[in-house]
C-alpha cells in the first residue's frame, strides 16, 4: 500500500473510531433477537489491592447478561433502599442489590421510555431527593431534564433556554441536587472548538419549574471530560472524567476531581482538584458514579463503565472506599 493510500487508510479508520466513541455513541454491535427475562450474571474480578488516591479498591466485579435491556449504562444512584439504579442511554434500567448482599436485580424500560430515537431515551446523568424520593434524569439528545415521583411516575419536564445551543452529543452529561436544593448541570463539550472550559449551569431550585439558571464554566484538563457526578455529604461535589485515546480498541481512563459549589461564578472557570485516576487492567469506560455516605465522613463510592454494546468493552463495577480531604 502507498503511502499516501495509507495515510488515508488511518485517516478512514481514525474517523471510525471516532464516530464510535465521541460523546452520544453511534456506532454499536449488531443487536440479537430481543430478549427481555435473562437475568443478570455478576462475577468477580480480582485485581491487585492499589489505592487510587484517598480511596481503596474494595471491589470490581464483570457484568454480563442477555437481556435486551443490558448495557449501556451512562448513569447511576444509590437509592434509599440499598439498591443500585442504573440507568442506559438507551433509556434502560437496572435495578440491583450491591455484590455480595441479598436482593433480586431487574431490566426494563427507564420509567417507560421505550424510544426508538436515542435522542428521546439518551440518560445521561441521574440525581435524587433521599427525603421525598423523587428522581430527576438528564436527556443528552433533547437536552432536557425530567422529573419522576416515587415509582418512576414522570411528572414534570423542561428544555432549558441555557442548554438549547448545547450539541446534541454531548448536552447534560453531569447532574447532581445538592443539600440546598440546587442543582448543578455539566456539558461535556467544550465552550469553543480549541478552547479549555465546558458550559455550566447552576440552577437555583429545581430545573423543571422553569427557574433561570447561574452560567459558568468548567474547567476542562487535557482531553478529560464531565461525565458524571455526585454530591457529598459536606456540599462539595465529586465529579467522574473520562479520557478516550483511538485505537482499536480504544484505550481509557478516568478521573475523580473534587469540587466547591461555594466557588461557583458567573462565567469564571471552576476549579477542581484530582483526586485519583483509574487506568490499568481495570481502565474502562466509566460513565455512572454513585455515592454512599458512611460513618466518620468515610464514603463508598460505585462507579460502572458504558461498554457501548461492543464486544472489546466490558461492563464494569467498581467499589472505592476512603474519604476525601477535608475542606479547606
Amino acid at each position: 500500500m502507498s503511502a499516501p493510500a495509507t495515510r488515508h487508510w488511518r485517516l478512514a479508520l481514525a474517523a471510525l473510531v471516532a464516530a464510535g466513541l465521541a460523546p452520544g455513541t453511534w456506532w454499536r454491535s449488531t443487536p440479537p433477537e430481543p430478549d427481555y427475562h435473562a437475568g443478570l450474571s455478576v462475577r468477580a474480578v480480582t485485581p491487585s489491592p492499589q489505592r487510587l488516591g484517598p480511596f481503596a479498591l474494595t471491589g470490581a466485579w464483570h457484568l454480563t447478561s442477555a437481556n435486551s435491556h443490558f448495557g449501556s449504562w451512562s448513569a447511576m444512584l444509590m437509592q434509599g433502599d440499598g439498591r443500585l439504579l442504573l440507568a442506559s442511554d438507551r433509556g434502560r434500567m437496572l435495578m440491583m442489590p450491591p455484590p455480595g448482599t441479598p436482593g433480586e436485580s431487574g431490566m426494563s424500560y427507564f420509567a417507560g421510555q421505550a424510544e426508538a430515537i436515542k435522542a428521546r431515551a439518551d440518560i445521561e446523568a441521574l440525581t435524587a431527593d433521599r427525603v421525598t424520593g423523587r428522581i430527576w434524569a438528564s436527556f443528552e439528545g433533547s437536552n432536557a431534564v425530567v422529573r419522576y415521583e416515587p415509582g418512576f411516575r414522570q411528572t414534570r419536564t423542561v428544555q432549558p433556554r441555557a442548554m438549547r445551543g448545547w450539541s446534541a452529543n454531548s448536552g447534560p452529561e453531569a447532574m447532581a441536587r445538592l443539600a440546598d436544593r440546587r442543582f448543578i448541570v455539566l456539558s461535556e463539550g467544550r465552550q469553543r472548538w480549541t478552547g479549555s472550559t465546558a458550559p455550566a449551569l447552576l440552577f437555583p431550585g429545581d430545573p423543571v419549574t422553569g427557574v433561570e439558571p447561574l452560567r459558568f464554566l468548567y474547567t476542562l484538563d487535557g482531553d478529560y471530560r464531565p461525565v458524571d457526578m455526585a454530591a457529598l455529604p459536606d456540599g462539595r461535589v465529586l465529579v467522574l472524567e473520562r479520557r478516550v485515546r483511538l485505537g482499536l480498541p480504544p484505550r481509557f481512563s478516568s478521573r475523580l476531581r473534587l469540587f466547591d459549589p461555594q466557588q461557583i461564578a458567573a462565567g469564571t472557570p471552576w476549579q477542581g482538584d484530582v483526586l485519583a485516576t483509574i487506568a490499568g487492567p481495570l481502565a474502562e469506560n466509566y460513565e455512572g458514579l454513585a455515592v454512599e455516605p458512611g460513618a466518620g465522613g468515610r464514603l463508598t463510592l460505585w462507579l460502572v463503565s458504558d461498554d457501548n454494546n461492543m464486544r472489546f468493552q466490558r461492563t464494569l463495577l467498581l467499589r472505592l472506599e476512603g474519604a476525601v480531604p477535608p475542606a479547606r
